[in-house]
């Protein structure tokens, strides 16, 4: 199965440079455009789209935001208007997502399978996932790292500091699915209107999912 448009996409995005890896599963239609993947992807993985971000496909070709690039300097094709069943066309086919260029965190985008149309539910949808995303603003990769090293160690120096800064413990095994889909179908609303305090914080620990 590979015509595009058709069936019903499940997608794995992958967030690179981090082990054990965390990642989402997720359900969506192939005729969502990359800005309604922009933001399924910002709330099933916990970030709170308050950076700037965009596609690349495996050709090049970069997708995003016009408003971003205003000056048309990176050449983004809209992200408005494209849909994602235009650039990912057969099954393992993957693409990059980047969100915020200061911590730059990417992601693998992969085309895990084309499922026929008829008993998906409610599109898109999260199910499965492992392990929560890294706190933003932290420092990318290498400060998330660290990040967790003072959180662990009550001897680090900077051990109370982080934990102040967090706003208490952080579970980097944690992930709430259940609170994922019911966040999912007001990601139009929490985002257009760049309402991120709307959303609530990962440290509220109300449900424990295991992938």
């Amino acid at each position: 199965m590979g015509a595009q448009g058709k069936g019903v996409y499940q997608v794995k995005v992958t967030l690179s440079g981090i082990r054990p890896p965390i990642w989402r599963r997720l359900l969506i239609s192939p005729e969502a455009t990359f800005q309604d993947l922009h933001r399924v992807i910002q709330v099933a993985m916990g970030w709170r789209a308050s950076h700037l971000h965009l596609f690349q496909a495996a050709d090049g070709r970069l997708i995003g935001d016009p408003a971003e690039d205003e000056d048309d300097m990176m050449g983004f094709l809209d992200e408005t208007r494209l849909r994602v069943g235009s650039v990912l066309t057969r099954e393992g086919q993957a693409i990059k997502y980047e969100y915020d260029f200061g911590d730059s965190w990417e992601h693998q985008v992969k085309l895990e399978k084309i499922l026929p149309a008829g008993d998906e539910g409610q599109l898109p949808r999260c199910i499965k996932a492992a392990r929560q995303c890294p706190p933003e603003d932290v420092g990318g990769v290498h400060g998330y790292h660290e990040f967790l090293n003072a959180m662990y160690d009550p001897a680090h120096l900077e051990h109370e500091d982080v934990k102040e800064w967090w706003g208490g413990e952080f579970d980097p095994e944690f992930v709430n699915l259940e609170e994922i889909n019911q966040l999912l179908p007001e990601r139009d609303a929490l985002f257009a209107e760049s309402d991120v305090d709307a959303l609530p914080p990962a440290a509220e620990e109300s449900r424990r999912q295991t992938p």
